[in-house]
């Protein structure tokens, strides 16, 4: 039985507990994820180690009386004006040791720090179909948001099509791409794209919202690099020096052959002009000559998004599984008055 839960402290994870949680998150997956690849252990140690961006991250390891890692949590507490009042959870417990009280006993001491935090919204994701949902759903949390994740296999990629989409001309518009940091005299555009973000579909996630200036950006990147990923962009720029729309790639470390995609996003003034496929097919062939051992692209995207699916979809991205987000609100302590004279 598992007896107690111990919180562990980033960026000193020992190298013990990090192995031990690679396990657990390896069995978890291979039970509720079947064919989804869980990350290597570097990666693992990569993530606790390094901090995210704007957020600082606790973590909770649950032993059985043996020591026995059981179970594994942690927390992310974003600090940004607009995010300030968000945590979001990963919550693995190993199938052997399930139905136990180890996830409730983690999900105790994770709410513990939410409140000793002042959050308002803690939000988790988990595959549907899965024993996470009716843990969510028994623990108050409410569904806000379905996922659709797709994997676009490059062996199947209709090249002659990718090609004719990135040397399609789009008046106006030129394509830049660059490696790990932006540069200088693309940072601040590059920062005013990012924020089109902020009106990305999140069904009913109170996620709040990221302001993004030069200086955010060049942080992003080197916590990317800190966990030895490498982050590829390609984006589409205006005849005016603004950035119109960009899409980026993350390459895990340890050579893995599948690679992740984060952002894609036009800006609302240069939307309708086929950019976002622009700008995607343009980093598939960027994929094919820069990182030939790079065979698979895995996204995903609200249900609701339907256009960047439909995108996707011409791509050749097919579905692989569906997760939900679920949101628990938290009691908030009112903030005290200013004293009046």
């Amino acid at each position: 039985m598992t007896d107690h839960v111990r919180l562990t402290s980033p960026p000193s994870v020992p190298m013990a507990d990090a192995a031990a949680w690679h396990r657990v998150v390896a069995a978890s997956m291979a039970h509720d994820l079947p064919g989804v690849p869980a990350p290597a252990p570097e990666q693992i140690q990569a993530q606790l180690a390094t901090p995210g961006l704007d957020s600082r991250r606790l973590t909770w390891l649950a032993t059985a009386s043996d020591d026995v890692v059981t179970g594994v949590a942690a927390l992310r507490l974003f600090s940004s004006p607009g995010r300030d009042h968000l945590a979001e959870l990963q919550l693995h417990v190993d199938p052997a040791h399930r139905l136990r009280g180890t996830g409730s006993l983690l999900l105790s001491a994770v709410l513990d720090a939410c409140r000793a935090d002042n959050r308002r919204s803690l939000i988790t994701e988990t595959a549907a179909d899965s024993p996470g949902e009716a843990f969510c759903e028994r623990s108050g949390f409410s569904r806000a948001l379905t996922l659709n994740h797709l994997v676009l296999s490059l062996a199947d990629v209709d090249w002659t099509e990718v090609d004719e989409l990135a040397d399609a001309e789009r008046p106006g518009y030129r394509l830049a791409g660059w490696t790990g940091t932006v540069p200088d005299v693309l940072a601040d555009a590059f920062a005013a794209a990012k924020n089109a973000m902020n009106d990305m579909p999140v069904g009913d996630l109170d996620y709040g919202t990221s302001q993004w200036d030069a200086d955010r950006v060049r942080s992003m990147a080197e916590v990317v690099s800190g966990r030895g990923d490498t982050l590829l962009t390609v984006a589409a720029v205006h005849e005016d020096g603004s950035m119109a729309g960009y899409t980026e790639i993350v390459l895990p470390r340890g050579g893995t052959a599948r690679a992740e995609q984060y952002d894609t996003a036009v800006v609302p003034a240069h939307r309708g002009h086929g950019l976002g496929l622009w700008v995607k097919a343009a980093m598939l062939r960027r994929l094919r000559a820069e990182h030939p051992a790079v065979t698979a692209v895995r996204t995903d995207n609200a249900e609701d998004n339907v256009h960047m699916i439909d995108v996707n979809r011409r791509l050749g991205f097919g579905t692989e599984r569906r997760t939900h987000e679920y949101q628990l609100d938290l009691p908030t302590r009112p903030k005290p008055s200013p004293l009046t004279r």
